[in-house]
């Protein structure tokens, strides 16, 4: 094993495989798609996670749009290897045991990055502590804390255990990770004879420590209280800093917040995307934060049909993912056929497991989106009467919703529940269909197969947002609000639209302009250039190729963190 690694990259959630469930969403399939990127670009980085034995969960919908969660148990040893050795975390005084498993994610020239997966599932624990690698993000926050001093001690002590001595850089993909940076302090402290840790340390380990935050909301923060804090950890040396973890900062109320330990243990801080940038600067005025916009990875999310056309009219695409801005070269029929291939991919495969009976003819929206209320996945369903009219008047439309709520979200799942039920209200001049639990691989067909893709968070909400780029890759322009990444990518009616785009109001009263917004776009504008002026549309899937495919990539991302924070 080569052990000359420089970088190091935590995530506590990170999607590897289709059939890896150690992911929830947007975070996870970014934590993978910057190790792909990081693989392909030969980085010298390493990267570690949880191996969550039961997956996020299995999403199940009954007859009323309810949702219910399963466990999504996998076979782990028909994807890692095992790797000879443990670490141990003391968690609440106790020794808990823990094994690592390593996935090697490869890159398009061969190079890889080791991404190792912690596992406390050993008979020498205790039966609760065993569970603890088991789910992602389940529990309470008791469990939580525990799965983060074993992603963030226990990643530490196991990339030593690895022979990982060179490391110079610890990236922390959001605030889970944040703990590390109290084993960097005490590995600082030993080194120098002492056996607790002091303000120097703090100064020195800032230079190792980089951190991505992804969160526009306080809510949003990993916040714990500081007895339980104090209880887990059995740190004494935590207790006389607790300024370094905001415990009693006017902004935390003895808590122990992981978001700004994560602040005030690194050296640089950057949101994903400008407008992120700018709300987390007023959030956390005290720090600098920079920004560095999110992207995907080219080769995971441009579809089989494209990546025919672009190894045809673009070769070396992969390696050079600045290169697609020569799509607008691409013939507009060769374009039109790749993706009338990936729509009917798409609608098949729903007609099969649903009996839809959507037509591949019909303009066809598609929303696929963690249901969160923030989110308003139900905008386009705001006025269903008005939505119908638009239809008869300009052309057939048909819907496809996707997503998953959180378990403990009922907001959020009575959000797809109120979806749902709009089914029949739609019908028969519109077609819908919710697919249950989306996933990467339906992530793939339906960022792909539809013809515009709809997003409408309340801004400043959105982060970034990831989803529009994967579309965006395969031709597929967006309709969203100008919020997180779409700032940057919408050119009006040159990429795709923007909905009610001067509105200053970030609060649920901005809804029902929004939603008149979204309809006159589709009615006005959209709608008519799919059925009437199909070269024109074309040509605006040409530059979302061009425009957005060539830039919003974790290619750039990378190596912008390469610049900006790993060796700038």
């Amino acid at each position: 094993m080569a052990n000359n690694r420089l970088i190091a990259y935590f995530s506590m959630e990170v999607a590897l495989h289709p059939d890896i469930p150690t992911y929830s969403g947007g975070l996870g399939m970014l934590a993978g798609d910057t190790l792909r990127s990081a693989a392909d670009l030969g980085l010298p980085m390493v990267a570690v996670s949880l191996i969550h034995r039961k997956g996020y969960f299995f999403q199940r919908l009954d007859v009323s749009g309810w949702q219910t969660e399963e466990p999504a148990a996998w076979v782990v040893e028909d994807f890692l290897k095992e790797l000879p050795g443990r670490v141990s975390v003391q968690i609440e005084g106790r020794e808990v045991r823990l094994r690592v498993w390593q996935y090697d994610v490869v890159g398009v020239k061969g190079a890889t990055v080791p991404v190792y997966l912690l596992d406390a599932d050993l008979p020498e624990n205790s039966e609760w502590d065993r569970t603890l690698t088991h789910y992602l993000y389940g529990g309470d926050k008791h469990y939580r804390l525990c799965q983060e001093v074993i992603l963030g001690i226990g990643g530490v002590r196991a990339l030593r255990m690895l022979g990982h001595g060179t490391l110079e850089r610890f990236h922390m993909n959001e605030g889970h990770a944040a703990l590390l940076s109290l084993e960097l302090l005490n590995e600082h402290a030993h080194a120098e004879g002492r056996t607790t840790f002091s303000a120097a340390d703090v100064e020195y380990i800032r230079e190792m420590c980089v951190f991505t935050t992804h969160t526009p909301v306080p809510a949003g923060q990993d916040q714990f209280p500081w007895e339980m804090a104090m209880r887990v950890l059995g740190q004494p040396d935590v207790e006389g800093m607790k300024d370094l973890f905001c415990c009693d900062n006017v902004h935390c109320e003895n808590l122990l917040n992981m978001t700004f330990l994560a602040l005030n243990v690194s050296h640089y801080i950057n949101g994903v995307a400008k407008k992120h940038a700018e709300v987390s600067r007023h959030m956390f005025a005290e720090y600098h934060i920079d920004a560095i916009t999110n992207g995907v990875h080219a080769q995971t999310w441009i579809s089989p049909p494209f990546q025919q056309l672009f190894n045809t009219h673009i070769p070396g695409w992969r390696e050079d993912n600045f290169s697609l801005r020569y799509a607008l070269s691409i013939p507009p029929e060769e374009v039109w056929a790749a993706h009338a291939e990936n729509k009917r991919l798409l609608i098949e495969q729903i007609n099969r497991e649903t009996n839809a009976g959507l037509d591949t003819n019909v303009f066809t929206i598609g929303f696929a989106r963690r249901a969160a209320t923030y989110k308003r996945a139900d905008l386009l369903l705001h006025d269903i009467e008005k939505l119908k009219a638009i239809a008869a008047k300009v052309g057939n439309i048909q819907i496809i919703y996707a997503g998953k709520a959180h378990p403990q979200d009922q907001p959020g799942k009575e959000f797809i529940q109120r979806i749902i039920r709009a089914e029949s209200a739609l019908k028969p001049q519109i077609r819908m269909v919710y697919l249950v639990n989306y996933d990467w691989e339906l992530g793939q067909l339906m960022t792909a197969g539809v013809d515009l893709w709809l997003n409408t968070p309340l801004p400043p909400m959105e982060a970034s947002g990831t989803s529009g780029m994967k579309a965006a890759m395969n031709g597929v322009p967006s309709l969203s609000i100008l919020d997180g990444w779409w700032i940057e990518g919408c050119i009006e009616g040159v990429t795709g639209w923007a909905i009610d785009a001067g509105n200053p109001e970030t609060t649920e009263h901005r809804t029902p302009a929004d939603a008149d917004s979204l309809y006159r776009q589709l009615e006005e504008t959209i709608i008519p250039l799919f059925y009437g002026n199909r070269a024109q549309f074309i040509a605006i899937m040409r530059h979302a190729i061009a425009l957005n495919g060539s830039f919003f990539n974790t290619q750039r991302m990378v190596m912008q963190y390469v610049s900006n924070a790993y060796f700038g």
